[in-house]
């Protein structure tokens, strides 16, 4: 299983950079891992949206081929250990290619929500979109040891 970390803007604080870079090489030691920071529109509030952003558009046509998971706070919020399950399924079930996505400050618009195959929340509160994305490499990494029976989720 490949899988793809796509967000909209860039990382700028160098601590993020660090630790999101720390948990995409620690991933990489169990599947191949491809994170993309990408530049996206810059319009607020477009989770509102009945039409797609170009962004998006592009977007869907890129990820069609992959088990899309899109991180959504309208998402279901999973414990470590469900989202571990959940990605050893994912795994056992043959899906090759699984691309998270992470949009910008606006969210997502309704129909690229619709075409997304799981909406996943990580938490209730509000995060940052750098704290967002350094959890969700993090979630991923903690799976692949939960999944292995490796200390580090302890």
């Amino acid at each position: 299983m490949k899988i793809r970390v796509i967000w909209e803007g860039r990382t700028r604080d160098e601590h993020f950079k660090a630790l999101q870079s720390d948990y995409a090489q620690r991933i990489a030691r169990f599947v191949p891992l491809q994170v993309e920071e990408r530049r996206g529109s810059s319009g607020a509030g477009e989770s509102s949206k009945s039409k797609m952003t170009p962004f998006e558009e592009h977007l869907a046509g890129e990820t069609g081929d992959c088990f899309t998971v899109l991180l959504d706070p309208r998402g279901e919020e999973w414990t470590s250990e469900k989202f571990a399950a959940w990605l050893g399924e994912q795994a056992l079930q043959g899906t090759r290619k699984l691309a998270f996505v992470v949009g910008g400050a606006g969210g997502f618009s309704g129909p690229f929500r619709q075409q997304g195959d799981l909406l996943l929340a990580l938490s209730r509160m509000t995060l940052t979109h750098d704290w967002a994305r350094t959890l969700l490499l993090e979630q991923i990494y903690r799976a692949f040891t939960i999944l292995r029976g490796y200390p580090y989720p302890r």
